[in-house]
């Protein structure tokens, strides 16, 4: 497994002292983006063969979202590449070895002319070593909008500062817009997102939250007697309505009771 030590910094905190899931997000893509610079297969190298790949879907399983200035180490492996799709896994734990989030992603690589899947080169893959992948659950990577109507939550314009080097709106903006429309006191137990389109600069997004409360035991995650969750759809829509992301986090309700 490939993997980077870090420190959690004042800038990746929310007003709960703790990460937040974007910057969760931001800390896994950037351990795939150093595997793939110190592999030799990394953004300079797909620019020349007009090639990037893009990321079509995540499920993340969050343990504990570290606090300010805990030091933690964040690790990926391939663990399945055919045709023109990547299996990739990611864990964040602390230094110490606690266990603090496991992820899943579906990757696919692109001509960046056509847009088109591609197959994955031989001197790609070559860089990419296979390891057996972790232990956590697989699913499904579409997410069912619920068919009952949602809140239409206010817009957003698609800013420079919202895109990444594909020039179309990083994978972690889309969490970022996610987490701003549900309660600043959740704590995310279960996040899953699939990208269908992408969004580029200057497109508007409008979310739409979908939102029902889960009894205890009705998630394949486990959650004592006492406890309900909540789980939200939000819908990152484009102007016809279709959405460029769909995300479904399964999340705490601070002290509720049955």
């Amino acid at each position: 497994m490939y993997a980077f030590e870090s420190r959690v910094r004042y800038s990746e905190i929310g007003a709960d002292g703790k990460l937040t899931p974007e910057k969760l997000i931001d800390y896994f893509q950037d351990c795939s983006t150093f595997q793939s610079e110190e592999n030799g297969a990394g953004i300079s190298c797909l620019q020349k063969k007009n090639l990037a790949w893009i990321i079509v879907y995540w499920r993340v399983e969050i343990l504990r979202m570290p606090g300010l200035g805990e030091e933690i180490r964040i690790g990926t492996l391939p663990y399945e590449m055919k045709g023109g799709v990547g299996l990739r896994n990611f864990l964040m734990e602390t230094t110490g070895g606690e266990r603090l989030a496991t992820a899943n992603s579906v990757w696919t690589l692109i001509d960046t002319g056509t847009f088109r899947p591609v197959r994955i080169p031989a001197e790609i893959l070559k860089a990419y070593p296979l390891e057996e992948r972790l232990d956590m659950q697989y699913d499904s990577r579409k997410i069912r909008i619920p068919k009952e109507p949602g809140t239409v939550m206010p817009q957003m314009t698609v800013k420079e500062y919202h895109l990444d080097t594909n020039r179309h709106v990083n994978n972690g903006q889309y969490v970022r817009l996610a987490a701003g429309v549900l309660p600043t006191d959740m704590t995310p137990e279960t996040l899953r997102i699939e990208y269908r389109r992408q969004a580029v600069l200057g497109d508007v997004i409008t979310p739409v939250v979908y939102d029902s409360t889960q009894e205890s035991g009705n998630d394949p995650q486990e959650y004592s007697g006492e406890q309900k969750c909540r789980k939200a759809c939000i819908s990152l829509n484009a102007d016809d309505g279709q959405p460029y992301a769909v995300l479904e986090v399964l999340y705490r309700i601070p002290h509720a009771k049955e």
